[in-house]
């Protein structure tokens, strides 16, 4: 972390811009000659500061001038808005993004309703895709408050953040996804019967590969799903669809997982859907054990032709 060595100088001119800013004196007629789009601009440059008792002051004015001056509001989401398109599709270095997404969460959480359009491709274009650079992990806390506030104000997006979630999944980042893993259950915890049904096959089938993680962290983070509620009760009404895609991965655990924590808690889980629905239970049970009795078969099959090769190429040696 790099500490500005003239803050002290720097600080005063923060304040009185602040002080300015903040003043119920402001005239904002004429204030807005000079805080103007260039201005704006210049400000939203400086976010890029590695000292963040700096960020800190920028953030603060940048809201209150968001505030003040309703005119700017367009103008200050779109900037916001390019300053996150570099970030994701061109430099993946930016000190500020926590920053901005803070002045954004509680932007979003004035948004009236029904919602514009406008904010919708936002969140498709900008939110979203922010998952995908590698330092997510510095400022996905004020990322995922900013979606979940979305959601919130309009439950029908559930649906298209899940599906942006499973888009930018990490493959090799266990840390990441057991963040994702976090995010997912505040989406779900606002989500409608009718949306989830809409996503539940990709949703359950990545979260399927997550109970099999050899990672303990990933695989528990997977597992604490079924301690909510809301979720349990999406799963029940859809169980017959949820327990055959997530079946195999619920044995496979008991089997053969490594880690203690997880093997109890997916011991509960298998419990909680034998209660559910035993029929249904059984009949998955069933179809399990004839695949894996045709795997065993297939194996056996292939051995033995294996056997058959070696023995006449040692035949024909």
């Amino acid at each position: 972390m790099y500490l500005e060595p003239s803050w002290t100088h720097l600080q005063l001119v923060y304040e009185l811009l602040l002080r300015y800013v903040v003043s119920s004196d402001t005239d904002t007629k004429i204030a807005k000659r000079y805080i103007d789009h260039y201005f704006v601009l210049k400000l939203l440059d400086l976010f890029d500061s590695e000292d963040p008792r700096e960020r800190e002051y920028l953030k603060t004015i940048l809201h209150r001038i968001y505030g003040k001056f309703m005119v700017h509001r367009p103008f200050i989401r779109k900037a916001i808005n390019n300053i996150f398109y570099r970030f994701i599709y061109e430099t993946e270095r930016h000190s500020g993004i926590g920053e901005l997404l803070e002045i954004l969460g509680s932007i979003i959480n004035g948004f009236a309703l029904p919602m514009k359009e406008e904010h919708k491709l936002f969140l498709v274009r900008a939110l979203i895709p922010l998952h995908k650079p590698k330092p997510v992990a510095m400022y996905h806390q004020q990322l995922s408050y900013c979606i979940t506030q979305f959601v919130e104000k309009d439950y029908k997006l559930a649906d298209t953040v899940i599906r942006g979630l499973l888009k930018y999944w990490p493959v090799t980042n266990c840390q990441k996804e057991v963040l994702f893993l976090g995010e997912l259950e505040e989406v779900l915890e606002a989500i409608q019967a009718a949306e989830f049904q809409r996503c539940m096959v990709p949703l359950f089938r990545q979260i399927a590969r997550c109970l099999n993680s050899s990672h303990f962290q990933v695989a528990e983070r997977a597992l604490f799903l079924w301690n909510n509620e809301h979720i349990v009760s999406l799963i029940a009404q859809n169980r017959s669809v949820i327990l055959p895609i997530i079946f195999e991965a619920l044995e496979k655990n008991i089997l053969s997982h490594w880690n203690q924590a997880v093997h109890g808690l997916t011991v509960n889980v298998r419990k909680m859907f034998s209660e559910m629905d035993v029929e249904l239970f059984e009949e998955c049970q069933r179809q399990y054990t004839e695949r894996e009795a045709r795997a065993r078969q297939l194996e056996e099959q292939r051995e033995l032709t294996w056997q058959r090769l070696a023995a006449t190429a040692a035949g024909g040696g």
